[in-house]
């Protein structure tokens, strides 16, 4: 009798459809891995028997159903983590029932599986007084406020998750004529930054997110060798500080840019102001004073005018 190992189906759909064909995301290949990790390890401990063992007849559709409620029992997860966790064991078993015919009534039992039902959260939004005060919220007066403005700035305009906002970097960002970002995912979104976005940041903010990218570069670069020995506490702490430093430096330095250049755009504002007035001045047409005329007929029929 044909016997069907778990660890090659299993291993060729990590490879080939999450991989190859579904492209899925880092984070989907990450929620699929702790699913099967926290699944192999229950029906090795039900069927007594080592992973590398299993076959695909081993997980019917009632140990399914007791992997799902043990879920729910010992680690405390919710019916949308359980839907997750089904979620990722029926596509599984979509790609065997493929692959496999001989199988496709084991695969549509656990198919057949619905998911469970729970209270769905009613998606809000923010009106445009929120916005404004989610926006005025940080300290601009502190490196840490102008940070967090930029952030929320770029965060509201394009509606970036979390995971796309904290591993965006620069190459990411496209700033001039159609400015936009670009973060590759499943569907490879797009988003676009209004040109009004630049207008109401506080002086020079993507220079400052420039220089967050710069800095957390920096720094895991640092993590990286610290983890892989090649480097001691010591030295990745004092790496990671003269980071900091140098950034606070570099942030100094653009304020007094920006400063300066306020500072000449508004002289040149005055400039052309004065220069308008003098224009103005010599274009208006000289004055001149009304007259009046009076006339009254003289003694020999005609009319005698004066003009004063």
């Amino acid at each position: 009798m044909k016997t069907y190992a778990l660890s090659a189906y299993l291993q060729r759909f990590f490879t080939e459809r999450l991989g190859a064909l579904m492209k899925a995301s880092p984070n989907t290949v990450a929620s699929y891995r702790d699913t099967f990790r926290l699944l192999l390890r229950y029906t090795a401990d039900q069927q007594k028997k080592e992973p590398t063992a299993l076959q695909i007849g081993d997980i019917d559709a009632e140990l399914v159903a007791n992997f799902l409620t043990d879920l729910e029992k010992t680690r405390g997860n919710g019916a949308r983590s359980r839907n997750t966790r089904l979620a990722a064991i029926r596509s599984f078993y979509k790609y065997v029932a493929v692959n496999e015919p001989q199988l496709l009534h084991h695969c549509q039992r656990v198919l057949a599986m619905p998911a469970k039902r729970h209270e769905k959260r009613a998606i809000d939004y923010l009106d445009r007084d929120e916005i404004e005060a989610v926006i005025a919220a940080p300290d601009l007066s502190t490196w840490h406020g102008r940070r967090d403005r930029a952030i929320l700035m770029l965060t509201l305009q394009t509606g970036l998750r979390v995971t796309e906002l904290i591993t965006l970097t620069r190459d990411d960002i496209a700033l001039g004529g159609g400015a936009h970002v670009t973060k590759a995912n499943a569907l490879e979104r797009r988003n676009c930054i209004d040109t009004a976005l630049i207008n109401r940041m506080s002086g020079a903010g993507y220079a400052y997110m420039h220089l967050i990218f710069q800095m957390n570069a920096a720094n895991k670069l640092a993590a990286t060798a610290f983890a892989e020995g090649q480097m001691t506490k010591a030295q990745y702490e004092a790496v990671t500080e003269k980071n900091l430093a140098d950034m606070r430096a570099a942030e100094a330095q653009l304020i007094a840019q920006d400063q300066q250049r306020k500072s000449e755009a508004w002289a040149r504002f005055s400039q052309s102001m004065q220069q308008q007035q003098m224009i103005d001045a010599m274009n208006r047409p000289a004055y001149t004073a009304p007259t009046n005329t009076h006339c009254r007929p003289d003694y020999m029929g005609g009319m005698n005018c004066t003009t004063f």
